[in-house]
């Protein structure tokens, strides 16, 4: 960043010891000043996203301060970089132990694009296909309607069109029985259309591409995402499963408001049940990591046939206003497999949010524009849903004049 004139200068200087010396700071910035990360840079003349980014830092830093946060860290991925990197305050309310870049959070439902992508790469290898009905692996498979049974295939499960009625069986997820215990019980669960008809979230259901796979490469489901992402990715602290939570000693603990203030809640076991749909834990350094292999630059390491097929719509998803309401109006909405697709002032956004108790992440990317963002917190608030959309709207206003389809102006 250059300053030529006296007042640049002063004006560089004041703007430095606001975002260092503001009251109540507990945030490390990667970097405050100039949006480096180790010896790389954002080039001199990619102007749009440094003014986006110094935008965002203000909002980010007001919001975890003005919300009361207690932890967070965020990341976001710009071409072929990590240009922004945040963390925030500590691990755990009443200490002084601050959440770093390797600090590792639970992504809860942003498992799903995971899970999404691991099923992505077994087709890729030929070893299912999307098309494989559900009787095909499990013969004793019932459902409540024989039509549903006997056409309830793999793509159904992961794009939530399995026609049961929305969130079948959570209540048993939450009672702490496992999908082998539940996959009997779906004999039971309401039918609400046939298979592919109606889009209906799940966690149960879509969990089933656990017993799938396993018994398809007789692997782990956690083995097999280390294996197949995490490990190649170079996503070191990534991991599945409430044990890969405790055995990490850099753990976000997770928090609960009571009575207008936040409360440390043990670490506990919820949703690990159903790891394809809530399993996963991650730092902030890992997902910048992720984003980059989502957005194409680590084609050897994730195949561009395998983007193309999670970035594919499959169902149109009616969501309530109240879901996207920081956004501004969506031109459409689908769900692929495991990720949201948003069409979005002339752009399209992958993206999934994902919370259980204590806890909040949040991922979007674009790749038409090559970049993304994540965020993660351990003190779930509004800021969550208005993470990713002022974001977006900071980059399509800096970038309007680029974009096909995007009449908003630039900032001077």
């Amino acid at each position: 960043m250059k300053f030529t004139t006296l007042a640049g200068i002063l004006s560089g200087i004041a703007f430095i010891l606001i975002i260092l010396f503001r009251p109540g700071h507990t945030t490390e910035s990667h970097p405050p000043a100039d949006f480096t990360t180790g010896s790389e840079k954002v080039g001199k003349d990619s102007v749009p996203i440094r003014r986006t980014i110094r935008k965002f830092d203000m909002f980010l830093r007001d919001s975890l301060h003005g919300t009361g946060c207690i932890g967070a860290a965020a990341t976001i991925f710009y071409q072929d970089n990590i240009v922004y990197t945040l963390t925030h305050g500590v691990k755990r309310a009443g200490t002084k132990d601050s959440v770093d870049r390797h600090t590792v959070f639970r992504l809860a439902s942003v498992s799903k694009g995971f899970a999404g992508v691991l099923a992505a790469i077994l087709e890729e290898e030929g070893i299912i296909s999307m098309d494989d009905r559900i009787i095909e692996y499990l013969p004793a498979f019932r459902l409540k309607d024989s039509v549903n049974t006997h056409d309830l295939a793999i793509r159904h499960v992961l794009n939530h069109t399995s026609g049961l009625v929305p969130h079948a069986y959570d209540n048993l997820a939450e009672d702490g029985k496992t999908i082998k215990e539940i996959i009997p019980e779906l004999a039971r669960a309401e039918i609400a259309g046939i298979p592919g008809q109606y889009y209906g979230y799940q966690n149960v259901v879509f969990s089933l591409i656990d017993t799938l796979a396993v018994l398809k490469t007789e692997r782990d489901y956690g083995e097999l995402v280390n294996r197949k992402i995490f490990k190649p990715l170079g996503m070191k602290d990534a991991s599945m499963g409430y044990r890969g939570l405790v055995w990490n000693h850099n753990v976000a603990f997770p928090h609960d408001r009571i009575n207008g203030e936040y409360h440390p809640l043990p670490l506990n076991t919820g949703y690990y049940n159903l790891l394809p749909a809530a399993g996963v834990n991650a730092r902030i350094d890992d997902m910048g990591k992720w984003l980059a292999a989502l957005l194409g630059f680590v084609p050897k390491k994730l195949d561009t046939a395998v983007i193309r097929l999670i970035s594919t719509p499959q169902v149109c998803t009616p969501l309530k206003r109240n879901y996207t309401r920081f956004w501004d109006p969506i031109e459409a909405r689908y769900y692929s497999y495991g990720w949201r697709i948003f069409d979005y002032k002339g752009i399209r956004i992958l993206y999934h949010g994902g919370y259980v108790r204590g806890y909040r992440a949040e991922i979007a990317f674009c790749p038409e524009e090559k970049t993304g963002i994540a965020f993660l917190l351990n003190s779930p608030n509004r800021l969550a849903s208005q993470v990713v959309p002022t974001f977006f709207n900071m980059y399509l206003e800096e970038h309007a004049a680029g974009l096909p389809g995007h009449t908003g102006q630039a900032l001077p």
